[in-house]
């Protein structure tokens, strides 16, 4: 396959010139494809890495001084917003879907901009990096919810795209039936060149921002801390990330180490790990820490990278293979490049990472998660965040509910758009077959509910405890 390469790299920069892409996309995509044809693997060996036993921890707090005041006048939020609810059967943003009291991810986002702004006095600057598949929803609420946001800043920019290579060749795939399907987003570690590519990153700097806070827009407990965003000013890094501790339900996620020939951090994922390491990467207690996907950045020094092609972001690369057309299994398969935003902490010179409490990671990847959050477990927030209630210590409830029943989110509202019942003391609820709550329905502890039937089963007003419904 090397002696094909330049024959690869011709047909790969053809296309994205035609396409009209950015120069230093281009650049960044060629050299990234040839990484790939030379055989390049991004396996972390254990004997390479050093745990990471302790970091600082940082309580995020709320500041209200004119110090603060001034510091967030340089700061700019990025939600990154590329992401469809596809998981629950949507075709637009999942940051449209209704959350809690009938408030979208984008409505919690814009209340906490709000608050932060009454309270300071000043807001920091707000934008989304929307996908191809996201932006016209996500403009639509812009042009609806603008004035609430933080004025003067452009709101939302996008996501590149990058060509899918057919798995055999690598030569840029082709799909008459849909050319739309022959590009693909290249994973939200494309944010670095996005912001460059887009202009966002001039812009940004030219209001006077030089540091962003990123975060996932799924994740509601990613707010704005003047606590850390002091800590970070303070650290002269360029990217810090935020990590928490893992649990046993992290195992199997990536987490934070220090490789040993530079002693710089790094972020090992699943696929990264051989598999005579694999005890050794699911060790909680060894490897402590889980990047949440919170970063904060300094937006000059990006600005600095990109301005000496030497220091070039050189991100690990995630091969994924699939089907050129999800939806037809027998199309070719192909390789999607894609890269990790976290995976930047190996790739700047100075960068540092803060541990923080597990509330600010609360992402949404499920209606299960969804009505967790809709449930009086979670409470609302003076700052319109979302909190687990005091009561439960930190631990929220396990939910499994019937795949085939409520994975879909029209499905799941059927049943929950109008009742949720109290699960304020309950543990775990498992949920077999259709089932609807009347009002005042209270779950204590473990709670059972299963219907093998098609007929619709409701659970009457009433407190239960460690209870088991079942049907014939």
């Amino acid at each position: 396959m090397n002696d094909s390469l330049p024959s690869i790299i011709h047909a790969i920069e053809k296309i994205m010139r035609h396409e009209g892409l950015h120069e230093e996309r281009i650049r960044s995509f060629l050299r990234d494809v040839g990484r790939i044809a030379e055989g390049e693997l991004s396996l972390i060996r254990e004997a390479s890495i050093a745990p990471i036993h302790d970091l600082p921890e940082i309580n995020a707090g709320e500041e209200s001084n004119d110090e603060c005041s001034e510091r967030l006048k340089q700061l700019a939020v990025i939600k990154l917003n590329g992401g469809l609810g596809t998981g629950m059967g949507l075709n637009k943003a999942k940051s449209l879907v209704p959350v809690k009291n009938g408030l979208t991810f984008l409505d919690l986002i814009a209340r906490q901009m709000g608050h932060l702004q009454q309270g300071q006095g000043t807001g920091p600057g707000f934008c989304l990096m929307n996908s191809f598949s996201t932006q016209k929803d996500t403009v639509d609420w812009l042009n609806r919810h603008a004035p609430s946001m933080a004025g003067g800043t452009a709101l939302s920019f996008l996501q590149g795209q990058v060509p899918k290579l057919d798995a055999k060749t690598l030569m840029p795939a082709q799909y008459e039936p849909n050319p739309a399907l022959e590009w693909c987003p290249p994973g939200h570690g494309d944010l670095y060149l996005s912001l460059l590519c887009s202009g966002m990153l001039d812009t940004l700097l030219d209001q006077g921002m030089k540091v962003a806070f990123i975060s996932n827009s799924d994740n509601l407990g990613a707010s704005v801390s003047p606590t850390i965003l002091k800590s970070f000013l303070e650290s002269g890094s360029t990217l810090m990330m935020e990590v928490a501790r893992r649990t046993s339900s992290d195992r199997k996620g990536g987490h934070l180490a220090r490789r040993l020939t530079d002693d710089q951090y790094i972020l090992r994922e699943s696929a990264q790990c051989p598999p005579e390491d694999i005890a050794h990467f699911q060790d909680i207690s060894r490897h402590r820490y889980f990047n949440t996907n919170n970063l904060w950045l300094r937006l000059d020094h990006l600005k600095e990278v990109f301005s000496s092609p030497e220091d070039a972001l050189k991100l690990p690369l995630i091969r994924n293979l699939k089907r050129l057309d999800p939806a037809n299994p027998h199309s070719p398969e192909v390789i999607q490049l894609e890269t990790a935003m976290g995976a930047a902490i190996e790739c700047f010179k100075r960068t540092s990472a803060i541990e923080v409490p597990r509330k600010r990671f609360s992402p949404v990847k499920s209606t299960a998660d969804l009505l967790a959050l809709r449930s009086d477990a979670y409470l609302m927030t003076p700052g319109h965040q979302l909190e687990l209630h005091p009561d439960r210590q930190g631990a929220p409830p396990r939910i499994e509910l019937d795949l085939g029943i409520y994975t879909q989110l029209d499905h799941f509202e059927t049943h929950f758009g109008q009742v949720v019942p109290s699960m304020l003391e309950c543990d775990y609820l498992k949920i077999t077959g259709p089932v609807l709550f009347e009002s005042g329905v209270t779950l204590r502890g473990k709670i059972i509910i299963d219907n093998p039937t098609r007929e619709v089963k409701t659970i009457q007003k009433g407190s239960y405890e460690n209870t088991t419904f079942q049907w014939d």
